[in-house]
Formats: structure tokens, C-alpha cells, sequence
């Protein structure tokens, strides 16, 4: 099997993901437009790291949603001790991708909602995983 078919064999889970992303991303912004106080705030925290997770299985789709929740995980608290450092503060001011990849202010309640974050994008992939090994193949 050369990589162009084996790429096509992945190409369901690579579609799922982005269209995970799509919606995590759709999702965070219609609480930013729609709500607001510190629900709107760890809500986006856990999309944050929901977001990461559909972005490690976009660009590994064989990889098993506890090490993609790990991945995610990793970097949502590696992105939020960076904001101990004067880097994404700085980087924020100049830049609003980067204000909005990476914050500006450590925020140590923070930290747990990624882990809820991340625990939900495990629940929701490995249920996702589960339904279509169950399914019936068509023809």
C-alpha cells in the first residue's frame, strides 16, 4: 500500500475532526457573541483544549483519544504557564491570533477546565470511535 492509500483510508476520521473543529470553534464564538461572565470564559478554556484534541486527530487520525486528550491537555497547560512569561502578553498586544492561541493572563482556575476540556473530546471520541466499529457495513 503506498501513502497516497493510506491516506485515503483516513480521510472519514480526518473529515470528522474538521468538522469537530468547525463547530468547537462556531460554538466558542457564539458564547463569546452571546454570553458573556465567567461561564462564557471556562467554557471557552474547555473548547480551547476540545479544540486542540480535534487538531492532534486531524493531523493523526489513528491516534486513541486518550493520548489525543493527553496531547491536548499537555499543551493547554503548557500555552497557560507560558502567560506566567511576558511572551503572550506582549505577542497579544500586536496580534489577535495570537491573543486569541495564546491568552495573556495565567489564570490558575484555568487549568481544571481544560482537564474538563480535554475529558469531554476523550468521551466524545472514544464514544465516536465505539458507534462506527458497531455500525453495520453498508453493501
Amino acid at each position: 500500500m503506498n501513502d497516497h492509500q493510506s491516506a485515503d483510508r483516513h480521510w472519514p476520521t480526518r473529515l470528522a475532526a474538521a468538522t469537530a473543529a468547525s463547530l468547537t470553534v462556531a460554538t466558542g464564538l457564539a458564547l463569546r457573541a452571546g454570553a458573556g461572565g465567567e461561564l462564557t470564559k471556562y467554557a471557552g478554556d474547555a473548547l480551547y483544549t476540545v479544540l486542540v484534541h480535534t487538531l492532534v486527530v486531524l493531523a493523526a487520525p489513528r491516534v486513541r483519544p486518550v493520548t489525543a486528550a493527553t496531547v491536548a491537555l499537555g499543551v493547554s497547560w503548557a500555552v497557560e504557564f507560558l502567560q506566567i512569561s511576558d511572551i503572550p502578553a506582549d505577542l497579544s498586544r500586536h496580534s489577535t491570533i495570537a491573543r486569541l492561541v495564546l491568552g495573556s493572563t495565567f489564570n490558575p482556575p484555568d487549568l481544571a477546565w481544560y482537564v474538563v476540556g480535554a475529558a469531554s473530546a476523550w468521551l466524545a471520541h472514544t464514544a465516536t470511535i465505539r458507534v462506527f466499529r458497531t455500525r453495520p457495513s453498508v453493501g
